[in-house]
């Protein structure tokens, strides 16, 4: 019956599947396989379950739970092909008390067999089936079973091994090395449906791979024009979430979105908007172009756009510097604003409106620079600077000389602040350059030490928020200067004093002063 009925369309198999329930014969059958079920092959049994499971009988009847009573006794009987078949069984199901004795069942028989295992495939299904909530030292024996099976691994055992990591919430890194090395040298030809499973496993189990990503995005580029637009969108969604900023993929998304702007609705309008904002991506001679079409999109959907997704799409506007009259005018409404300030995620709204309030007033928006909203304060937490910094600045300036944990307009924080003259060849004491008349006399400083997370994946390419605040630092006069908090952890105190000095002195001051040492000596 499950053999004839999986070959159906959806609705024919809606329709021919009640006609098998209501036959005279089908509950004859049902209690024919109750009372078989302790004497058939154990393989059999298996099959049988495993059909009705398919056929969709529901999962609380007296037919199902009787069968997966008699598995569970049976359990022993149980060879590879069997375990592949009760794994996949048990993945199909819901939980249910029968099913939870059933699955740590066969948590102790995969325990006790793992090492039996011949086929790569079986092994695979097993260890997708027995879930997140299996015990940590089954998943090593399963994890260390699939690295002594490595040479065995087809590319698409590799292709299928980051799903199953997931499914069991493993995250086994040699296991995935070399999984991702497989695909990416065997890329051409992989459907996009796998590509986007990989990276959506991935992200689930929190693995970064530059080779493995670049190998994707470099696939889908050259392979571009085979894709539709919104298969490219969700695959730029996942690099997002990483944090990898595809250069060459996002340039051609860019100039094909430009030049079809008819798949674009509200929500993957939203997504685009938040993919290259986020990735800081507008470095390129078509950036206009692309925003001109993503205005115009935006502006023929505010008839039916949602609040929310309205603050979404200007907020990434605002951090790519771009401020479209009429959506901006819309959401500064007092009604919409009021919604955002009363429902939904309220502190994410109140987080994106002080960002829209910030670029207003900072930005080049001049037909906006009046406007003031009035909007609950922002919760910050105290900013902690980076320790080894501190030690290294006290050092290099001594005391006096610079400020941290600065506080600023707008609900920004700097790390440390100095204040030097115009050339920045010398610091001012903060005592000194308070009593100077002439603020152009200062140059203020702004040092920011930042994490990774700040930047794109594998690069020095500010993400979004890291820029706009780059951005907006400059516009209120202050030179910034970017601390990668990892470089100054490995570096040792006389080193980090070195790298601060030729961070904060310009060049030509460092020259000059290279110069008056060696005219001393």
């Amino acid at each position: 019956m499950w053999v004839i009925a999986k070959r159906m369309s959806d609705d024919q198999k809606r329709f021919e599947k009640q006609l098998m329930f209501n036959h005279p014969a089908f509950s004859q059958l049902c209690e024919h396989s109750m009372r078989e079920a302790k004497i058939i092959h154990y393989n059999s049994l298996l099959f049988s379950l495993h059909a009705m499971v398919k056929l969709g009988i529901p999962q609380n009847t007296l037919l199902i739970q009787t069968l997966l009573r008699v598995v569970q006794e049976r359990i022993n009987e149980c060879d590879e092909k069997c375990l592949s078949i009760l794994s996949t069984i048990l993945e199909a199901m819901e939980p249910c008390k029968n099913v939870d004795v059933l699955r740590a069942g066969l948590w102790m028989l995969v325990d006790q067999q793992v090492w039996k295992i011949e086929h790569v495939f079986t092994l695979q299904t097993v260890m997708k089936c027995i879930g997140k909530d299996a015990p940590i030292g089954l998943k090593r024996k399963l994890e260390m079973k699939a690295l002594k099976e490595l040479d065995q691994f087809s590319v698409l055992n590799s292709q299928h091994m980051f799903e199953v990591l997931a499914a069991m919430n493993y995250r086994s890194v040699i296991l995935l090395n070399e999984c991702s090395a497989m695909v990416t040298s065997n890329i051409h030809g992989c459907p996009l449906k796998m590509l986007i499973n990989i990276l959506q496993s991935c992200r689930d189990l929190r693995y970064l791979n530059m080779d493995l990503f670049k190998g994707i995005a470099d696939y889908v580029a050259t392979t571009f024009d085979i894709w539709k637009l919104k298969q490219v969108l969700f695959l730029l969604i996942l690099f997002e979430n990483f944090g990898f900023r595809p250069v060459g993929l996002m340039d051609l998304f860019m100039k094909k979105a430009a030049d079809e702007p008819g798949f674009l609705n509200v929500k993957s309008l939203v997504s685009i908007l938040n993919v290259y904002s986020s990735l800081n991506h507008l470095d390129t001679c078509q950036a206009r172009e692309f925003l001109d079409v993503m205005t115009n999109a935006l502006t023929g959907s505010l008839h039916h756009i949602s609040s929310e997704n309205l603050l979404n799409a200007v907020c990434s506007f605002c951090l790519m510097n771009h401020f479209p009259l009429a959506p901006v005018n819309q959401l500064l409404q007092k009604d919409i604003i009021n919604e955002l300030l009363t429902s939904g995620d309220v502190e994410r709204n109140v987080h994106k409106l002080h960002i829209l309030a910030t670029c207003l007033k900072l930005d080049d928006a001049p037909y906006h620079k009046d406007i003031h909203l009035a909007l609950p304060k922002p919760s910050l937490a105290p900013l902690q600077p980076n320790a080894k910094a501190v030690e290294a600045l006290s050092s290099l300036l001594g005391e006096g000389y610079f400020s941290k944990s600065v506080q600023l307009p707008h609900n920004y924080y700097i790390d440390f602040e100095i204040r030097m003259d115009t050339n920045r060849s010398q610091v001012l004491p903060f005592s000194d350059a308070d009593v100077v008349t002439s603020a152009t006399d200062i140059q203020r400083v702004a040092v920011l030490c930042v994490p990774k997370s700040t930047y794109c994946l594998g690069s020095t390419h500010p993400r979004g928020f890291l820029a706009m605040k780059m951005r907006h630092l400059k516009v209120m006069g202050f030179h910034v200067i970017l601390i990668n908090n990892w470089e100054m952890e490995k570096l040792e105190m006389k080193d980090a004093v070195t790298f601060l000095k030729t961070k904060i002195y310009s060049t030509e001051a460092l020259s000059t002063a290279d110069v008056n040492l060696q005219s001393t000596c």
